[in-house]
């Protein structure tokens, strides 16, 4: 069995899987079919839907949603009150269950608050998203987001620097703090780690 903190106010429905050092604070809801890896930390007020992939030390903030058909990576950051949805066309008197559209959020992504990620998004590992931001499709990894609706500003590093590049082009940069060095291509960013 694993070993979670579980607040006394929050729900955990039978079935749920929660790993170890993982924490549910206040009046959370986690449904039965959802999957949480271990780390993981989950504010007041979080729902966890049945159809919902959650990796290790992902971090959900306060007043957040995470819906049915939402996937989310290791080292994922949810910032307080964003909102994913699931459905493209909603209307209350249409049913849609079976319309649900995957999201995806990938290694180390970063979603600021009240931001909005529209469903059928694949958000690229380590990318980041702004507080505010409507995100309406795909983002590529390390592209920091920003604006209604969201376009590309720039690039962020995995330490969450924002890297002194064009978003389009060539050039190098070498992170101050991990000393990796991200090389853009054309429109497109890569990492060569450094080797200690």
């Amino acid at each position: 069995m694993a070993d979670f903190f579980k607040h006394e106010t929050a729900i955990i429905d039978e079935g749920a899987e929660i790993g170890n050092g993982s924490r549910v604070w206040h009046w959370a809801h986690v449904c039965g079919g959802a999957k949480i890896g271990s780390g993981c930390s989950l504010g007041q007020n979080v729902f966890v839907g049945n159809r919902v992939t959650i990796g290790n030390n992902v971090k959900i903030q306060n007043n957040v949603s995470v819906y049915d058909n939402v996937h989310l990576e290791d080292d994922v950051f949810c910032g307080p009150s964003m909102v994913f949805t699931n459905v493209i066309n909603p209307r209350s008197a249409v049913e849609r269950k079976d319309e649900y559209l995957d999201t995806v959020v990938k290694k180390g992504a970063t979603i600021g608050a009240n931001a909005t990620i529209i469903c059928g998004a694949t958000l690229g590992e380590n990318c980041f998203i702004a507080a505010g931001a409507v995100v309406r499709g795909d983002v590529k990894p390390f592209a920091l987001m920003a604006g209604v609706p969201a376009r590309q500003i720039g690039w962020m590093s995995r330490f969450g620097e924002r890297i002194d590049l064009p978003v389009e082009g060539s050039g190098e940069w070498v992170c101050p703090n991990t000393k990796d060095t991200y090389v853009l291509n054309g429109n497109g960013l890569e990492v060569r780690e450094t080797m200690v």
